[in-house]
């Protein structure tokens, strides 16, 4: 888990507890407050199941008591899980984890909670399809609608992710910062929000398998990327479309394995 985790630092910078730009530090990131303490603890135990949907939370006095805060401070939590589709507070009933269909799964503390909280193959499996039902046509539109920029910076990101003997983190750092750049090239600002999504998918992915642990998985993803930025310095949408649906599903593939020889 050590690769996504100091992976998921970098999307929880930019989003932020709240949102900044870039893949920047590795470092994973600590709850920075009390505030962030009691949300990251609560919201990883929700999407854990250790609070199942439907349970009452344990009452204020108590949640109080176990994270050593004030009312406000814990207050404030609970209403920012609230506004992330987790939890409902209800008078004299308490506060209510709330079923998994009413949750932000577009969230990315919510995203990286599930992350934390163990990766299973339904995880990956909703990733895989929206991202089947996203990127494809991001890459079209990227191919329509690229600058010559942003065609140059996708060479860029691809030389970074051909680069011999670099580490797990380094590949998968140029991998993001190539999936964002389709994004950005697609025009669509819905395509770049829904970014934070493709991040957590490439997360998981490389969590459980990263291309660096074999040189037939490494050359085969450099290739795959490498169709998907010509397809679009040509100005191929269909090209474009075909090469990312590959690039994603090699990469579902990898892990999916790598998944089932581990419960074996």
């Amino acid at each position: 888990m050590d690769l996504g985790r100091r992976m998921a630092g970098t999307l929880s910078d930019r989003e932020g507890a709240g949102a900044a730009a870039g893949l920047a530090s590795p470092a994973r990131r600590k709850p920075h407050n009390f505030h962030a303490h009691v949300m990251y603890t609560l919201g990883t135990a929700i999407v854990g199941g250790t609070y199942k949907e439907g349970q009452i939370l344990p009452g204020d006095s108590d949640l109080i008591d176990q994270f050593g805060v004030s009312r406000t401070v814990l207050r404030e939590a609970l209403k920012t899980l609230s506004a992330k589709g987790l939890v409902e507070a209800r008078a004299r009933v308490g506060t209510r984890v709330l079923p998994r269909a009413r949750w932000n799964m577009f969230d990315s503390d919510v995203l990286l909670w599930h992350l934390d909280s163990g990766i299973s193959f339904e995880f990956i499996a909703s990733l895989a399809e929206i991202r089947m039902a996203v990127e494809p046509d991001a890459a079209a539109l990227a191919a329509e609608r690229r600058s010559d920029e942003q065609a140059d910076e996708l060479m860029g990101w691809l030389r970074g992710m051909a680069t011999k003997g670099q580490s797990a983190e380094d590949f998968a750092r140029n991998d993001v910062g190539f999936h964002r750049v389709v994004a950005e090239a697609s025009g669509n600002p819905f395509m770049v929000s829904l970014s934070s999504v493709v991040e957590i998918a490439l997360m998981a992915s490389f969590t459980i398998s990263s291309p660096m642990e074999g040189g037939a998985a490494f050359d085969k993803a450099v290739r795959l990327h490498r169709n998907i930025a010509e397809a679009i310095a040509a100005k191929d949408p269909e090209m474009a479309r075909v090469a990312m649906r590959q690039a994603i599903q090699s990469g579902v593939d990898r892990a999916t394995t790598t998944l089932g020889s581990a419960r074996r």
